[in-house]
């Protein structure tokens, strides 16, 4: 291990339990890769009285934002990892004030209220180990990047005051490895399952895949295609779309890493 972190090599390897103290002692960096078998969320924590709303949102859009486990008013664990604290265990986090982004902090201890609830929401991260085993090359983590995250001209269903647009991620994917990915990804729907879409990112309403709204821009290769997954940064959308007086979420690509195993979110 070196100051920046382990290597990709070890970061795969290690127990979530580790990677989660790791990022409790400072570690800012992207979970793609880390703790390969073992599920991995998104996060948004909001007031009580706006928490009916957000996981009628969620419910309403099931694909993006599909939620597996809430917390109690105030609470900082999680049955997903019981030993887990989900106000420092996360690499870097979000805070946010009236819709707007007011700090980037590697811990929430400070900013906690007791009136949170907060929403673990399943990340594709999850069945990229899957990707892996079926032998789908997978661009961003070769190049050591985040994946690349994009606001699409899609409007979710509403609930309540939550609104937002569909966000997607992007993996260019071998044309001729697309029908895998699109089957491997299908048999997890927790964890955002099957591509919305498949080729052209206009139709989306994505003008440039070199300029990713969340994460970094990545290189294709000769013969990919880019290959669109509903994203659980459509949460934070909703967020800056809808303004609630204060919420927590994740950094994009910064994971709560958690002990389930990522079988326990895989059907057939």
């Amino acid at each position: 291990m070196t100051d920046q972190g382990p290597d990709a090599d070890e970061a795969a390897t290690m127990p979530p339990r580790e990677a989660r103290r790791i990022f409790r002692e400072g570690l800012a960096t992207g979970t793609s890769g880390w703790a390969r078998g073992y599920a991995q969320m998104n996060l948004l924590a909001v007031p009580e009285d706006w928490a009916y709303d957000v996981l009628l949102f969620a419910q309403r859009n099931r694909q993006p934002c599909p939620v597996l486990d809430v917390t109690d008013a105030g609470s900082a664990v999680s049955a997903l990892a019981p030993e887990a604290d989900l106000r420092t265990d996360l690499p870097l986090y979000r805070v946010w004030q009236d819709g707007m982004l007011v700090d980037e902090p590697t811990d929430v201890v400070r900013h906690w209220r007791g009136d949170l609830v907060t929403f673990l929401v399943g990340c594709s991260f999850t069945f990229e180990f899957a990707l892996r085993q079926a032998r789908v090359p997978l661009r961003h983590t070769e190049q050591g990047r985040n994946v690349p995250m994009y606001v699409t001209g899609r409007e979710c269903r509403s609930a309540g005051r939550v609104h937002g647009p569909l966000v997607v991620s992007m993996r260019p994917i071998p044309e001729g490895m697309v029908e895998t990915a699109v089957r491997v990804s299908g048999l997890m729907p927790d964890v955002h399952g099957a591509p919305v879409h498949v080729g052209s990112p206009a139709d989306l309403g994505i003008a440039d895949l070199d300029a990713p709204d969340f994460g970094d821009s990545v290189d294709a290769k000769h013969g990919d295609v880019p290959v669109f997954w509903a994203c659980g940064v459509t949460l934070q959308a909703a967020v800056m779309a809808s303004k609630p007086p204060f919420a927590v979420t994740h950094a994009p690509g910064h994971m709560f890493v958690t002990d389930t195993p990522d079988s326990a979110y895989r059907v057939g």
